[in-house]
């Protein structure tokens, strides 16, 4: 391991805090992987569109369909994840965290 500090990372800010929302500023850096999965499911989507348009298997499409599912939803709970850990990390007077808001926003991936 090297003894440097890591740089500073950016943030993206999605938008302002609407109220009765969970509103946490994403670590960019955090949000690579998180990318990299939605990519691949949009390449999966449209392998799925063809495959339909291709009169292909119902049992095949269905299991594409099922696996892209579980990669938005995959996708879904590291954003979540990621919010929270920023939250954690930076306590502050303005950074209030709504519970319920935060309960509501990760059980709607349910």
């Amino acid at each position: 391991m090297s003894d440097e500090v890591a740089p500073a990372t950016s943030r993206i800010n999605l938008s302002e805090p609407v109220e009765g929302s969970a509103y946490m500023q994403l670590d960019s850096d955090a949000m690579v992987p998180v990318l990299k999965r939605l990519k691949r499911a949009q390449g999966q989507i449209g392998g799925i569109i063809r495959m339909i348009e291709e009169g292909r298997d119902c049992t095949e499409v269905v299991t594409q369909m099922a696996a892209v599912s579980k990669a938005l939803d995959r996708a879904g709970f590291a954003v979540i994840a990621g919010g929270l850990r920023q939250c954690l990390l930076e306590e502050s007077p303005d950074n209030q965290v709504d519970t319920a808001a935060l309960e509501k926003l990760f059980l709607s991936l349910a």
